[in-house]
């Protein structure tokens, strides 16, 4: 008997990752869903439908069609900066989609997995554990952070999957990472400025996708830390970027938070735990360099 699982957005770059990974679980029947037309460059494997989380109908109708006995949840606005600036948006597509997906979960008694973010922290006492309490220094943050207390008084059965700074490569997304960034930068000799006062746990799209998966087959209730296994700062992070590609670590120039202007606040430090996650779930991500290697082996591949 196959298990049907149904995933939000299909589109994005963890979505795109998820359905590369449960298209080739034999056990896993997927039905991807995301607003607007199918982006994905294959649709073999999985069925495709339509699914507009901030429409409370639309969301009802889909899941009480499909009956899926597990909803992974990756859709969500993530712009920082741009939830500060369009609060209205940001509640519809992060906290009231929650709350329509709970309602549509509970009528065909589905697990819910809910992905969310280490925003949900101040960023003075990282790495968190999954025991850390929230306290949110943007609106992105305080409304990831609503909505796991949505999840989390639900009644369903339910997970949580908290990540750290997703990288990856996606098809047909404009979207950069600091990995391409730097790479971009360093090969065309630009000069270029790099935080050291952040702390962060970056994570692969595929070892997320991974844990998602481990988290959804097994409906392992509870919060999860599914991220990278190192602490690093970013300007950590464009070093050994350089070393791995071979460019000039001169050009990169070490500077504080406070030399950016942003919108949002972010937290300081962050990066997780994973103790839990490795444990109950069996989860193993790649090192930043085992990532980075990823990504060079999908850049040379023909789009």
């Amino acid at each position: 008997m196959k298990k049907r699982m149904l995933l939000t957005g299909a589109n994005g770059l963890l979505g795109q990752k998820l359905v590369g990974l449960l298209t080739q679980q034999p056990n896993i029947d997927l039905i991807a869903t995301a607003r607007g037309a199918n982006r994905l460059p294959y649709s073999e494997g999985y069925t495709y439908q339509p699914m507009d989380i901030t429409d409370r109908q639309q969301v009802l109708d889909v899941i009480s069609e499909t009956q899926p006995q597990v909803v992974i949840h990756t859709a969500a606005m993530t712009d920082v900066d741009k939830c500060e600036s369009q609060k209205d948006a940001c509640w519809a597509q992060n906290v009231q989609a929650v709350e329509y997906l709970v309602e549509a979960c509970r009528a065909t008694n589905t697990f819910l997995l809910h992905v969310s973010t280490d925003f949900i922290f101040d960023g003075t006492a990282g790495p968190y554990d999954e025991e850390a309490e929230g306290n949110p220094i943007s609106f992105y943050g305080w409304s990831k952070y609503a909505a796991e207390k949505v999840v989390i008084h639900s009644g369903l059965r339910w997970a949580i999957a908290r990540t750290v700074l997703v990288y990856g490569i996606a098809h047909d997304m404009s979207r950069s990472n600091i990995i391409l960034w730097v790479k971009k930068s360093l090969e065309e000799g630009k000069n270029i400025k790099v935080v050291t006062d952040q702390w962060r746990s970056p994570t692969l799209a595929e070892d997320l996708a991974t844990g998602c998966y481990l988290i959804g087959d097994q409906e392992a209730e509870g919060i999860f830390n599914i991220s990278g296994k190192e602490v690093l700062t970013p300007y950590e992070m464009a070093i050994r970027t350089a070393d791995y590609f071979g460019l000039d670590k001169s050009l990169i120039a070490q500077a504080d938070a406070s030399t950016f202007t942003q919108p949002a606040r972010r937290p300081p430090r962050t990066g997780f735990i994973l103790d839990k996650a490795k444990s109950v779930l069996g989860y193993n991500p790649h090192s930043f360099e085992e990532g980075i290697a990823v990504l060079a082996g999908q850049l040379q591949q023909p789009a």
